[in-house]
């Protein structure tokens, strides 16, 4: 069953995939709110019409919150900044994101996490302390009581999206891999895809449209 149209908060709007999103949300009518960190971020929204938010995630930023049906986290700390904001961002505000989705009677919250976040130790990386922090993330969403979706896409490039995704994972390490754009894509289906709530999917590029894929596909639930 498809939800009507309800308006959505994309919280890091200013990056790669919030960016993507809004545009998609934009092009069929939704009504969305871009929160974003700086007025410089923000000035691009707000030229092409879109009800734009300030606010510093490291703060409070609940006001953005008002008016929202449905919220979506991609937000992130970055590669090029050490651990503090890791957890500054990656897990403590995401936490305050799901504490204001309940403050606000936020009907329908996507986090997007990452591949590896279900198990830390599984993968030797670098960004293990990310994967820790987006562990405990996705664990207070799944506990809070609201009812969300969370996608755990693999790597993230920047090549153009097909459309085609795959949600069972690939056996080649090299295959672990997927579009920024289709992680939109998805996002947006989610959206607007009843059965999408409460699962929690990886994502990689594959063979088969995203509406295949999950209507066809029995869509594991990866238990933290």
């Amino acid at each position: 069953m498809k939800s009507k149209n309800k308006k959505t908060l994309v919280i890091g709007a200013g990056g790669q995939i919030g960016k993507i999103l809004i545009e998609q949300l934009e092009n069929k009518g939704s009504s969305v709110v871009a929160l974003v960190r700086s007025k410089s971020k923000a000035q691009k929204f707000i030229d092409s019409g879109i009800e734009t938010v300030v606010a510093d995630l490291e703060g409070d930023f609940e006001h953005a919150f008002k008016g929202c049906d449905r919220v979506v986290f991609s937000a992130g700390s970055g590669g090029a900044t050490g651990y503090d904001k890791t957890l500054l961002i990656d897990l403590w505000a995401a936490k305050k994101a799901v504490d204001y989705a309940l403050n606000n009677n936020i009907q329908h919250f996507v986090m997007v996490s990452g591949l590896g976040v279900a198990n830390p130790d599984e993968f030797v990386t670098e960004i293990k302390p990310y994967l820790v922090a987006k562990y405990f993330a996705d664990n207070y969403l799944m506990e809070s009581g609201l009812v969300y979706t969370i996608l755990r896409p693999g790597s993230l490039i920047n090549d153009n999206g097909t459309g085609l995704i795959r949600t069972s994972r690939p056996v080649k390490f090299s295959d672990l891999i997927i579009p920024r754009e289709d992680v939109a894509s998805v996002i947006n289906y989610s959206l607007s895809n009843d059965e999408m709530k409460g699962k929690i999917v990886e994502l990689f590029s594959g063979a088969e449209s995203i509406e295949t894929a999950f209507k066809e596909e029995t869509i594991e639930v990866n238990n933290l």
